[in-house]
């Protein structure tokens, strides 16, 4: 089956950036791409189209940069963020800080964020100091200092 051409909406990650041209599979554009408004279908009107369409996203782009890095600095302003956590022996935890504590830790700190921009490649299982790094947008990551104590 013949892919189909779309222009991109909004980046999208492994596929491309807002406004470029691509090619994909039917059922990922009738599925995902297009219903969810990450993209729309590239007819001989709309390439056209593309340049203003481009413009339109730029502006969006810049918009969304300027609000990403305004929640960068609200991030790193709040210094480092404790969490409390049952320590064994040579300081091991049981269980793990996950990402999903880390999003409600700072959802308590008034940062609203999806759990899923919080890049963690493993859940931290020992006491003390973890710097995280949150991925806001491709050209904006903020670092979070975590520090995990025991409970008392």
């Amino acid at each position: 089956m013949a892919n189909v051409k779309l222009i991109l909406r909004e980046d999208v990650q492994g596929l491309g950036h807002a406004g470029d041209v691509v090619d994909v599979r039917p059922g990922y554009a009738r599925n995902f791409l297009v219903p969810e408004g990450k993209a729309v279908l590239a007819s001989e009107g709309r390439l056209r189209e593309v340049e203003h369409l481009r413009r339109q996203i730029a502006e969006k782009v810049a918009k969304e940069l300027a609000d990403h890095r305004a929640l960068k600095d609200r991030i790193e302003k709040l210094g480092e963020v404790e969490v409390r956590a049952k320590v064994g022996e040579e300081g091991k935890l049981f269980g793990s800080v996950t990402v999903a504590q880390i999003a409600e830790l700072l959802a308590g700190r008034g940062v609203e964020l999806d759990r899923r921009r919080i890049d963690l490649p493993e859940p931290i299982k020992t006491a003390g100091d973890h710097p995280v790094t949150v991925k806001l947008h491709r050209d904006v990551n903020a670092t979070l200092r975590l520090k995990v104590v025991p409970e008392e």
